[in-house]
């Protein structure tokens, strides 16, 4: 089995925390009740329902170990959730959230910034990202030619896009949300 080590986990290790209802009820598992925590995955940024431990408290944004061992807030992953299952709150913390958990994984985009490739010969997947346009476009594909960007930083200081984190951060909630037509970095 040579693909093995490329095959993507199926499970998500961490999650960060988007809402909690202390005495709630599970969306995903008819009966489940207890701390009903709804979190975004952090490898494939899917919509998550989890089972928290009893009287444990919960930050907005809070990174929690979702892992197969050695869980300490976390019970269980319930299920998968939808965009619209989501509460209120959850949908107002979501664009807080990705964005953070885009900076703590800055070296995954701005890999994907340096690798991405047109996705047919209209569009390059970059584009895809609000606020790169065909110049922005053309300068990022120019600049990692000549040496691939090393962190935001390094692309906000070469190419003038201002806030590279905070961009993604929006296409992935667009994603997230069904607003977008393509996906790049959520898998349906």
């Amino acid at each position: 089995m040579e693909g093995a080590a490329h095959q993507p986990r199926k499970y998500e290790e961490y999650a960060y925390v988007l809402d909690v209802t202390v005495r709630g009820r599970s969306t995903t598992i008819r009966g489940r009740e207890g701390t009903i925590v709804q979190a975004v995955g952090e490898e494939r940024l899917t919509l998550l329902e989890l089972l928290g431990v009893p009287n444990v408290s919960f930050e907005p944004s809070e990174r929690v170990y979702i892992g197969k061992d050695g869980r300490d807030k976390i019970l269980s992953v319930l299920g998968r959730l939808d965009y619209n299952g989501l509460s209120a709150t959850a949908k107002n913390e979501l664009p807080v959230t990705i964005e953070k958990l885009v900076k703590n994984n800055e070296k995954r985009f701005v890999g994907y910034i340096n690798a991405a490739q047109p996705i047919n010969p209209r569009i390059h997947s970059l584009q895809l990202i609000p606020g790169i346009g065909k110049t922005y476009l053309m300068s990022i594909l120019t600049e990692r030619d000549k040496k691939p960007f090393e962190n935001f930083n390094d692309l906000q200081t070469r190419i003038g896009l201002r806030d590279p984190a905070k961009l993604i951060a929006k296409r992935i909630v667009e994603e997230i949300s069904g607003d977008a037509r393509m996906n790049i970095f959520v898998r349906r």
